[in-house]
């Protein structure tokens, strides 16, 4: 029998474990976790003994039990009792024809209780009983026909149902078996058939020291980081609101609740929005957009014809494709001539030149001024170059611009360009400067497009001064580049 026992318990432990796997996954307030609870209960008896027929007696009983803190939906305690009651037998064939038991009874055992809702708890109960017994007759005489003992230790198994009435008062409905390892509650041995006691009852219990859940989240107060959470939120195991996407706001106040992790929120729950665009500050490219311009998906103006310069800002909205612009969006016109570049024929057109659709200057009516005739242009090197240079300084094409305007005017002229030095150094170095300095010119006046063609170039040295080499003066005058008109 104690197999049996050892067997149900067993069985219970492994019910819970499996069954309820996911609940403990949660942490779930049970109104006996941590109790203490005395229990008065008084019911029925009925002997299963060898006297056949149908007789039912009663039993009271005190208990006390204590159940081990828990957050599922289950719990387990200990049980620890005592009573006292009656077993009562009758049978028409049998001497005596009645019998009854006086019962004193001491057990204790293991509680498995069940939380169905707030106010619905069924259990089960496996443990041991000492019971003292003592049969009597009809007539009120202590049967003993045998020897044997009048105590015993027996089995118990019991269901029962607890309805909770308020937040510590229960009212318990209970049946059971006591099974007993002897046939001698009936003072009679008849075959191999063992004593049992059926029994049902009812009672009331009242629970100590058991722990509060003051807001109702199913998580007791000393365990409740957040304990004024509103009724009916559900909380995870610190018993702080669920906040799914963990980004600060709690599930029933989230309006956004789907937020990637680690993206900063309004107290709202949603992504914050600086420039309210309508896109979200972790996927808008462009995070400061003013107040009401419209935005593509990715937070940045729109910009219809695709030119670099929002539309918000583009003062030529219809640019076509790939044509450059400038930071107001407007095709690029390099000349200033009205034409835009992409449109522009003639781009280099000379500011404040009329032009036509196309960019081009507008042709005028020649009016044919008698131009000078120059013969010789003496240019000073002091001016025109640097130092042992044969660079062209700027303050020389004032000069040169004129010369090449009379040779474009005179298309069929030639000319001879000389360079002159000093005599200070070798004489070929300055021979070979004078050179290099003949043919800027020349090359100054080719890029005016006039053809090469039409210049002699001479390198002269230091072999013609004009002047006596002498003195700083005299030498100045003697670096000098002659343009001579030959023809």
């Amino acid at each position: 029998m104690l197999r049996k026992i050892l067997f149900l318990s067993v069985f219970i432990l492994g019910f819970n474990q499996v069954f309820f796997s996911q609940s403990l996954q949660k942490k779930i307030y049970h109104p006996f976790t941590g109790t203490l609870v005395f229990t008065m209960e008084g019911g029925v008896t009925y002997g299963l003994t060898d006297y056949k027929d149908f007789s039912l007696d009663f039993l009271g009983k005190g208990m006390v039990e204590f159940f081990l803190p828990t957050y599922s939906k289950s719990s387990f305690g200990f049980r620890a009792y005592g009573g006292a009651g009656y077993l009562k037998g009758k049978d028409k064939s049998a001497t005596p024809y009645e019998f009854r038991t006086d019962l004193r009874v001491a057990g204790g055992g293991i509680v498995y209780a069940l939380s169905l809702g707030e106010a619905v708890f069924p259990y089960v109960f496996a443990g041991a009983t000492y019971t003292w017994f003592s049969p009597k007759g009809d007539d009120g005489k202590t049967l003993n026909k045998f020897v044997y003992k009048k105590s015993e230790l027996d089995y118990n198994a019991e269901f029962g149902m607890r309805i909770l009435l308020t937040d510590n008062l229960t009212m318990n409905f209970s049946s059971g078996v006591q099974i007993s390892p002897n046939d001698y509650f009936d003072d009679k041995l008849y075959g191999t058939s063992k004593d049992a006691i059926l029994f049902g009852a009812l009672g009331f219990s009242f629970s100590f020291f058991g722990e509060q859940d003051s807001d109702e989240d199913g998580v007791v107060d000393s365990r409740d980081l957040c304990p004024n959470t509103p009724k009916g939120i559900k909380v995870d195991l610190l018993g702080c609101p669920i906040d799914s996407d963990k980004d600060g706001v709690p599930d029933y106040l989230d309006k956004c609740p789907d937020t990637p992790e680690k993206v900063k929120v309004d107290k709202k729950g949603c992504p914050l929005d600086t420039d309210n665009d309508g896109i979200s500050d972790y996927i808008d490219i462009c995070p400061n957009t003013p107040k009401g311009v419209l935005v593509d998906e990715f937070g940045c103006p729109l910009d219809a014809d695709n030119d670099g310069i929002p539309d918000y800002l583009d003062k030529c909205a219809n640019t076509p494709v790939g044509v450059q612009v400038d930071k107001y969006g407007c095709p690029l016109d390099s000349d200033g001539d009205s034409v835009p570049d992409y449109l522009d024929k003639c781009p280099n057109t000379p500011k404040n030149e009329q032009v036509d659709e196309s960019g081009c200057p507008i042709k005028k009516v020649e009016i044919i001024k008698e131009v000078p005739v120059v013969k010789e242009v003496v240019l000073s090197a002091g001016a025109s170059f640097g130092v042992g240079s044969a660079i062209l300084l700027p303050a020389a094409y004032g000069d040169l611009d004129k010369i090449a305007q009379t040779m474009l005017e005179e298309k069929t002229s030639k000319w001879l360009v000389e360079g002159h030095t000093d005599n200070a150094g070798s004489a070929a170095n300055n021979k070979k400067l004078s050179s290099k300095r003949a043919n800027a010119v020349v090359s100054y006046f080719v890029s005016k497009g006039i053809s090469k063609n039409r210049f002699t170039v001479r390198g002269m040295g230091p072999d013609y001064p004009i002047a006596d080499n002498r003195t700083e003066e005299g030498r100045a005058k003697n670096r000098r580049v002659v343009i001579l008109r030959v023809d």
